[in-house]
């Protein structure tokens, strides 16, 4: 008889102040559970109600082996689909079905994906700093250790901290993160007009304009980064103006990538037919979990578009295994985003910062081999698991988040 779901789980923790929500559905065989993230960092009280409310009572006493079934069953269930609170929720529950069923094959996710397409996955790291001498400094120590891909940033994308509005502001403006957008293109443009003078050609770049000018203004910008060869430029649009990539595209070959914000497959079916953009970045749960993310990314093979799954900090350890394992199991791989989970002798503790609470609440993370690459361990399904004790030692926050009150100088709001 194949096991059925006994019970489902919401447990949140927030070991590096990042709150993560992971669902744990045990089974009916003793000793039989999965993990998965669930995590929307910013609504996580949210998602955590939704799951118990109302998608338990829905999947509790059905068979774990109906994977497409229940994600289906999941999705249409309220009738009104999609969205990123319902599809988090979804996540969580189908990424720990699948870690379910390979433990039950006693198979590491990848090998159920078809098995290895390469032997490690090529990642790209973060680099940011006061000024070009910094992050040049920041790029050496990261090339010291085999990176080879580096996203730079100055100032993260350009605003002001958050507070009170900037003296060139409108008077009367609201607090918040203020963007001048036409510096942040000046700035940009001599930065890494400086970073491929100080340190070549051979080290490959990546910049994330994260939606804040304008699509006729990404048109330019685009263009004029072109002397500077970057292996992709990401969301220099707005999810909502998703329609100007073609043109942007029409007129520049520098490589687009666009997708962490998508959680509907109408934002990226056109684009990938189209082939208005040359990555697909979604953020694996944001789009439901390993189910749909893996229908996209042979989808997206169809036409020529490469992965480079989203890999941020705001996602839990079970998510950047899910990328990983999708990634070494693909054919049109691009790279990947790694967002500074590493063993705990990594040689840059000031750009990685601490990770040994991560590392004990979540064991079994996916290792940084110090040549480039990312590694999955052999460990049957995601082969990350969860310690709870330690994970209650880390409660969530709701804390209003700020990062994301972005402000232009007449003091309107602005996509973040």
């Amino acid at each position: 008889m194949n096991p059925r779901i006994q019970d489902v789980k919401v447990i949140c923790t927030a070991p590096e102040g990042i709150n993560l929500v992971v669902v744990k559905v045990e089974t009916t065989e003793p000793g039989l559970y999965g993990l998965g993230c669930a995590t929307l960092a910013y609504r996580w009280r949210a998602v955590k109600h939704l799951i118990e409310t109302y998608l338990k009572p829905l999947v509790v006493g059905r068979e774990v082996n109906n994977i497409t079934e229940l994600w289906q069953l999941m999705h249409q269930n309220a009738y009104w689909r999609t969205g990123p609170i319902a599809n988090n929720a979804i996540s969580g529950i189908d990424m720990a079905l699948w870690d379910i069923k390979g433990k039950m094959a006693g198979m590491p996710l990848y090998d159920l994906f078809g098995g290895k397409m390469r032997a490690g996955v090529p990642v790209y790291r973060h680099v940011d700093g006061a000024d070009v001498d910094e992050i040049c400094e920041n790029i050496e120590k990261y090339r010291s250790i085999g990176v080879k891909y580096i996203r730079c940033q100055c100032g993260g994308y350009g605003g002001s901290d958050y507070g009170k509005a900037p003296s060139w502001a409108a008077k009367g403006a609201l607090d918040g993160v203020y963007l001048d957008s036409k510096k942040y293109m000046r700035d940009t443009l001599h930065l890494f007009e400086q970073i491929r003078i100080k340190e070549g050609e051979e080290i490959e770049l990546v910049h994330d304009v994260h939606e804040r000018i304008h699509p006729t203004e990404a048109v330019r910008f685009v263009k004029e980064m072109e002397p500077y060869k970057l292996f992709f430029m990401e969301d220099v649009v707005p999810l909502e103006h998703i329609d100007w990539l073609s043109r942007i595209k029409q007129t520049s070959v520098t490589p687009l990538s666009q997708g962490e914000l998508f959680n509907n497959p109408a934002e990226y079916k056109k684009l990938i037919e189209s082939r208005a953009i040359d990555y697909i970045r979604v953020h694996l749960s944001e789009v439901g979990g390993i189910t749909p993310s893996k229908k996209l990314q042979q989808f997206a093979a169809e036409y020529g578009v490469r992965i480079c799954w989203h890999g941020p900090g705001d996602m839990s350890p079970l998510a950047h295994a899910a990328n990983i394992h999708i990634d070494l199991a693909a054919e049109n791989l691009g790279l990947q985003e790694w967002s500074g989970i590493e063993p705990p002798n990594f040689v840059i503790q000031k750009l990685a910062g601490p990770r040994g609470a991560l590392l004990e609440v979540f064991p079994g993370l996916p290792e940084y081999g110090n040549d480039g690459f990312v590694y999955a361990n052999d460990k049957p399904g995601l082969g990350v698991d969860l310690n709870e004790k330690e994970a209650a030692k880390y409660p969530c926050s709701d804390e209003i988040t700020t990062w994301t009150q972005t402000r232009n100088a007449d003091g309107s709001l602005q996509t973040p």
